[in-house]
Order: C-alpha cells, then structure tokens, then sequence
C-alpha cells in the first residue's frame, strides 16, 4: 500500500495554506498514494496560540471539514487531515482533531490530541493547555487496501509521540503522527522518537511534519518520514513543503512479527 506524508510550512493565510495542502494531495494521488497524511495545523499557524480559535469549526460542519470531504472524494483517497480545531462547549477552548475521510468523501474517525505540549526554555514558552482541551480516547481505523489486506490505523498528534503507552494500546500495523515539532525539540528527539515507536510496536509509522521558517517567525523541524517496522528510515524530507511516499507491506509486517513475537511477550 503506498502511503504519502505531506510536509508542509504554513502560515498565516488559511486559504493559501488550503492551496498548498490541495496541490500535494494532489500530487499523493497522482502518485498513486492510497492514504495521505497531512501535518499538525495544516490549516493555520497563526501569530499566537489563540488564532486557532478564530479558524475554529463545529464538528462536522465548516469549510475546511467540506475541503477534506471534498478532497478526498476527488482523489480517491484516505485523508487524514492534519489536525484542525474543533469546538468544545468552552468558547475559549478547542480540540486539536485529526478527522479522517474515506474514498467517498465521509468523515470514518476522529481523534483529538490527548497530550498537551508543554515547554519552556528561556527563550520559547509554549502551552497548549493555555486553547485546547485534552481528548481522553485512543482511537483506530480499517483500511482495506487495494493490495487486498485490512491496515489497522493508529491516530497520534505530534506531542503523543512521547508517551509509549498509547502506541502500544492502539495495536496497529500502521501508526500515523502529524506534527509540528519544534525545531530545538525536533533535532533532538525527533527521529530517534519514531523509529522508537515503530521498533517497539513492530509497525509502520508515517509522520507529517511542518517544516521550515513560517510567517509568524516560527521555525518546525520538518523530517517528515516513513519507517519500516525494523527501525529503517524508508523516505523522509528535509525542510519545506512537499510529498514523501513509501509503501507499507503486510507481508513484511507479518514476517518481523512472526520473527519477534514481541509483541505477545509482555507480562506488565
């Protein structure tokens, strides 16, 4: 099954930002990519932790949920969007939601971010607690792949990255992590993070960064990647925005966990 992360350096603009985010999934698509990842606030990085709520939609029911729907529809195929801010009943607050469309343009699973970032250096002061409210659901989906396999589908954002135990509680084959890592945190932990991850839950892991210097003076890491179950690093890119595609195979999934049935030794 060929899978697309789709890196990108948003900004301020969200219907310039929706362009960009269009042109890759088009390009996913023309590539013959099954299931597209897009990055952490794909639709906004605004100039503070506030301008989220001004971009805010009711669940199931706003322009960039229609843009999603629409998109993947159009190009047939597994959208995961980023993440997106959600309503809560709290005006001041919102969920970082990571929804994902089927083929035929329906919303099939949602999952808001669990862990809230936190940290501060001196120099960088950030609190995610300060706009959003935590999920409490760990969530997954089918996906029945043209290769004739069923892909469990495991939802993490970004910060989740850090906190084992929810990987290991989705028991997927494929574990999916739109981000927007810091760059001071990214080039220290990023990679060594999901390879991590991968290794330790013999799964395939797709992670879509944002990546570079964006309008409001931020910088991400960028790295967006695919790993194989091994630990090996299959595609990645650097810093900007663009497509990076790799395949997940079941047989290859299937032959490491047979190898090292790890993943039934655990006694905690």
């Amino acid at each position: 099954m060929k899978v697309a992360a789709l890196q990108m350096v948003s900004g301020m603009d969200l219907q310039a930002n929706l362009r960009v985010a269009h042109a890759l999934l088009a390009e996913a698509a023309d590539q013959g990519a099954e299931l597209a990842l897009l990055p952490e606030y794909f639709g906004l990085l605004g100039p503070n932790e506030r301008s989220k709520l001004g971009v805010q939609e009711a669940a199931g029911n706003g322009p960039v949920q229609d843009f999603l729907a629409r998109a993947a529809r159009d190009f047939k195929l597994w959208l995961v969007g980023g993440t997106m801010p959600i309503s809560t009943a709290d005006p001041a607050r919102v969920r970082n939601a990571s929804l994902v469309y089927g083929p035929g343009g329906g919303c099939v699973a949602r999952y808001d971010k669990i862990h809230l970032f936190r940290f501060k250096d001196g120099q960088h002061d950030h609190d995610e607690s300060r706009t959003l409210e935590p999920g409490e659901q760990a969530v997954t989906f089918e996906l029945p792949s043209v290769d004739g396999h069923c892909y469990r589908v495991g939802l993490s954002v970004c910060y989740d990255l850090r906190f084992p135990e929810l990987y290991r509680r989705l028991k997927a084959d494929l574990l999916l992590v739109p981000s927007a890592f810091t760059f001071t945190t990214g080039q220290a932990h990023w990679e060594l993070l999901l390879r991590a991850r991968a290794v330790e839950n013999l799964a395939y892991v797709l992670a879509a960064a944002q990546g570079g210097l964006h309008d409001n003076g931020r910088r991400t890491w960028g790295r967006s990647m695919l790993v194989e179950p091994w630990g090996t690093v299959l595609a990645q890119r650097a810093e900007g925005a663009g497509v990076v595609l790799g395949e997940v195979r079941q047989a290859d999934l299937q032959a490491l966990r047979q190898q090292l049935p790890a993943l039934g030794h655990g006694v905690l």
